[in-house]
């Protein structure tokens, strides 16, 4: 997927869906036909699909450090009384279980990294069970978030280590809101803003793990990047347009990854990592 700006898949989205331009650029990158580009991303969402089902609450990461908030959410959702609604409350639920999974070394899609995992499956399979989306229409809206994540990965990065957990988090948010808003719809601008609103809402997110696993913070991270998706999305189609140009918002995440220090991108020696309790359980792991 070739695509290096926004402004250049808008470009190639003048008379063609924003999925099959990304579809068609796919092709032509990797010398393919489109039936096989299509079926392998089928194989990624039905493989975000099997990570949910094999979710096991009782399991608990090799660390200790997290595992079953994913089942007590979903038994949160289940009972009823949730203060957002029920829909919300499986998209955090989701986020939640595909993000234990990764911490207990399951099978999971690296979206655009493992450690950002949980926010694409979280927005895009509560919203197939909720709207009864045909698999053909989710296998579309991945390639919506394939092209924004190789935009990001192009003009900036996705590596908690180059950038913080804005490239991570960030970047699968911006991912997850576009994806949303062609599902809903959305044209190619209105898919551009969306990601652009998620991803700089999450400017200066900070890459800190505890005893450098990934599993805290960042489990709990990823059900905050699938509220920004869902957020963003819904001004994207109220017609709400980011002020900031969507490749200038890329260009300033480079730019704020690039000014953090060292301790803060994926090293485990600053923010939470070296709070007392974060310095405690790396000395006991």
């Amino acid at each position: 997927m070739a695509f290096a700006s926004f402004a250049q898949l808008l470009r190639a989205c003048d008379h063609q869906p924003v999925w099959q331009a990304i579809l068609k650029s796919d092709c032509e990158d990797r010398q393919t036909d489109e039936r096989t580009s299509f079926e392998k991303m089928r194989g990624m969402y039905r493989a975000m699909a099997a990570a949910r089902d094999a979710y096991a609450p009782e399991e608990r990461s090799q660390s200790g450090l997290v595992g079953g908030d994913g089942g007590r959410m979903a038994a949160y959702v289940a009972a009823g009384d949730t203060i957002s609604g029920a829909f919300v409350g499986q998209v955090i639920a989701q986020a939640l279980q595909m993000g234990e999974s990764n911490a207990c070394m399951k099978r999971i899609v690296a979206a655009p990294t493992a450690g950002a995992c949980g926010v694409l499956p979280a927005v895009l399979l509560p919203y197939q069970a909720a709207h009864g989306a045909p698999e053909d229409e989710m296998v579309r809206a991945l390639y919506v978030a394939a092209g924004i994540g190789q935009i990001i990965a192009t003009r900036a990065f996705i590596a908690g280590a180059a950038g913080g957990c804005q490239a991570e988090v960030g970047s699968a948010a911006a991912m997850g809101a576009g994806a949303l808003c062609a599902l809903r719809g959305g044209d190619g601008e209105a898919v551009a803003h969306a990601a652009a609103m998620a991803l700089k809402n999450l400017l200066g997110l900070v890459c800190d793990p505890v005893a450098g696993l990934v599993e805290v913070p960042c489990v709990k991270r990823g059900v905050i990047g699938a509220m920004a998706a869902l957020s963003s999305a819904e001004m994207a189609l109220a017609g709400i347009r980011s002020a900031i140009p969507p490749d200038e918002v890329v260009d300033a995440m480079r730019e704020v990854g690039e000014k953090m220090d060292v301790s803060l991108r994926e090293t485990g020696e600053g923010g939470l990592a070296n709070t007392p309790c974060g310095r405690c359980a790396r000395e006991r792991l």
